[in-house]
């Protein structure tokens, strides 16, 4: 059994200023992003665009920029509908209370899918296109917000036998072994899927089906972590015994699966 290390939230003080580890996390995420489209920029179809609708090193910092918008409020918006809709209807301005906490990763998704509608709009491109070039540079992100949430100790797993060898105690969850559930995130819908991914996206593939995968991908992964994660504790497990974030990834499951299904059966689109 281990005990989590409790580490000072705050990574540098300099004066009034605090600078916390998981806004680093923020930063490492932003920064595995811009290198990594800035890689992508080499692969198909996306080297091959000539012309207008050319790729090119200014794209990946505004669909950073607007990828930022579209996580802060599709993910505050979300939490506030999927999780605790009757409080925020009471007190709507606690909506905007953000250094309160609280993120929903399913609706900062729905904020950066109509980000990038906005973006493939004002160029021009197919939003099936600019969604296939992000989706590979997402999951890394994902992976050093996971490490954020086990420096700060929050989002714990469900208790663990005690004779579970990396079962952890956690400061505010009680005397018993934890899973602990943000390394399972870290290393299933953060580092297994960036490789499954970014290795699948190398090849090029009909329009839409790395976002498809990436769907199916994380949906299949976070669905599995779920297990181990400790639900909410003002939800609780729901219909048929599974979470919120379960219920959550069904529909990124099934539309994932429709939509390779369906971007399969179209004509290859043309540069």
């Amino acid at each position: 059994m281990l005990i989590h290390p409790e580490i000072n939230p705050i990574a540098l003080q300099l004066g009034p200023i605090a600078i916390h580890w998981y806004g680093l996390t923020y930063l490492a995420a932003f920064g595995l992003f811009m290198l990594l489209g800035f890689r992508r920029l080499r692969h198909e179809p996306f080297a091959s665009i000539t012309g207008q609708g050319a790729w090119v090193r200014r794209d990946v910092e505004d669909i950073l920029f607007l990828g930022v918008m579209g996580v802060i409020l599709g993910g505050r918006i979300g939490y506030c509908l999927f999780y605790k809709p009757a409080y925020y209807l009471s007190n709507p301005l606690e909506i905007f209370a953000v250094w309160q906490g609280g993120m929903s990763f399913h609706g900062g998704l729905l904020g950066v899918l109509l980000a990038m509608v906005w973006f493939a709009r004002s160029r021009h491109r197919p939003w099936l296109q600019v969604m296939d070039f992000v989706a590979p540079c997402v999951p890394t992100g994902l992976a050093a917000g996971r490490v954020g949430n086990f420096i700060n100790g929050e989002l714990w797993g469900r208790i663990s036998s005690p004779d579970l060898p990396w079962g952890m105690v956690f400061r505010d969850g009680g005397n018993l072994p934890r899973h602990p559930s943000q390394i399972y995130q870290f290393l299933l819908e953060g580092m297994l899927l960036f490789v499954l991914l970014w290795l699948y996206a190398r090849k090029e593939r009909k329009q839409g089906q790395v976002s498809a995968v990436f769907l199916l991908g994380y949906g299949v992964f976070r669905f599995i972590a779920e297990f181990f994660r400790e639900p909410d504790a003002h939800l609780g497990l729901l219909s048929l015994g599974m979470s919120m974030g379960q219920w959550l990834c069904i529909p990124m499951i099934v539309g994932g699966m429709a939509m390779w299904w369906w971007t399969g059966k179209q004509e290859p689109s043309t540069k």
